[in-house]
């Protein structure tokens, strides 16, 4: 069976500006991935053609083995899609809101009303039925947002930034809801700058940064250092002078200062074995160095983060995800860019319904 979300060798360029550059990812049908990138490293725009709204400038991209840029309206019909900036009409009501959506997906009669109710009750709008779709909280708001791409029951939810300005509660409900969707066998392709609620919720993360895959993995592993950036450590406060601390480090390459104060220091050990970090402090203790603190310090998604940028800063290239080192595109591939403009290589296909399509298509436009 193909991933739920295929992506080979997609570029977006506009102008000079290499927004999306040749990445290559597959998700998983029933999995929650992570997208994790700074402000301008090319999240938002991979979401939009993922979901029809924007037109690669080469390369492919499939939901469920359909093309985004062949079959834009099937592809619709696929997707649930929750912008990072939510658009309403002024004077419906929630209720009003959700039929308008239903209708325009092509429901009628019955079955709009009973797909109306069942993302009502599940995204907890009944008690905002009658309020005003623009006097809703943020939180609020953002359910109203995905019970509007649930409406037609997709198979992959394409969510770009749902967290943002959600206070500590309404993240809470948010991820609850994230949860359930993914219990019941929803693709889920999220992306967030809040790299710790992410961790708590997806099976996998996909870090971009300058348009380019720096790395696609597990995240716990990931967390625990299965993967390049490493794991777990120790850190040992000693209570000694800091030129004493630093001739004993010297002499003992498993550990490194990390802070050095007036009177002592914080030392971490490399090593994230406890057979290794016990061996390192009955060492220090033997040798006189007067340790007050040791503890356990686990890593987390943004030390690991923060780590893979460094080594692609330090190596000028990117990490894909098998691993490998890559520097630049294929050669080819680059030579026949650079020979273009920031217009498509090919007219966008038609965005008409396809024959015998009746109902069903998100309305992403809006």
């Amino acid at each position: 069976m193909s991933a739920a979300i295929s992506v080979r060798l997609l570029y977006r360029y506009f102008g000079t500006i290499k927004a999306v550059n040749g990445i290559s990812f597959d998700i998983p049908h029933g999995s929650v991935c992570g997208f994790v990138g700074a402000n301008g490293a090319g999240k938002t725009t991979t979401m939009r053609m993922l979901a029809t709204l924007d037109y690669p400038t080469m390369g492919s991209a499939e939901i469920c083995g359909v093309s985004v840029v062949n079959h834009p309206d099937k592809v619709r019909s696929l997707i649930g899609w929750m912008p990072d900036h939510f658009g309403n009409y002024e004077h419906m009501t929630v209720l009003e809101y959700l039929d308008f959506y239903a209708r325009a997906l092509g429901y009628t009669g019955n079955e709009r009303r009973s797909r109306i109710e069942e993302v009502m009750a599940f995204a907890d709008l009944v008690p905002l039925a009658d309020r005003l779709s623009n006097k809703l909280s943020k939180g609020m708001t953002q359910r109203l947002c995905l019970g509007r791409a649930l409406l037609h029951d997709p198979q992959v939810l394409i969510m770009d930034e749902p967290a943002a300005g959600l206070d500590p509660r309404a993240r809470v409900e948010l991820k609850h809801l994230i949860r359930i969707l993914a219990e019941e066998g929803k693709t889920i392709f999220i992306s967030s700058h809040i790299l710790s609620e992410l961790g708590e919720m997806c099976d996998s993360l996909l870090f971009i940064n300058a348009g380019r895959i720096i790395h696609h993995g597990d995240a716990e592993s990931l967390k625990h250092g299965s993967d390049e950036a490493g794991g777990a450590f120790y850190d040992i406060q000693v209570d000694d002078r800091p030129d004493s601390v630093s001739d004993w480090v010297v002499l003992n390459p498993d550990v490194e200062v990390i802070e050095s104060r007036k009177k002592g220091a914080r030392i971490r050990i490399s090593s994230a074995e406890p057979a290794k970090a016990a061996d390192v402090l009955r060492k220090m203790v033997r040798d006189g160095v007067r340790v007050t603190e040791f503890h356990r310090e686990e890593r987390n998604l943004e030390d690991a983060f923060i780590d893979i940028l460094g080594q692609i800063e330090q190596g000028n290239a990117d990490i894909e995800p098998s691993g490998e080192l890559q520097t630049s595109p294929p050669q080819a591939i680059r030579e026949l860019l650079e020979n273009t403009d920031s217009s498509p290589l090919q007219s966008p296909p038609s965005t008409e319904p396809e024959e015998g399509n009746s109902g069903g298509t998100s309305p992403l436009s809006s």
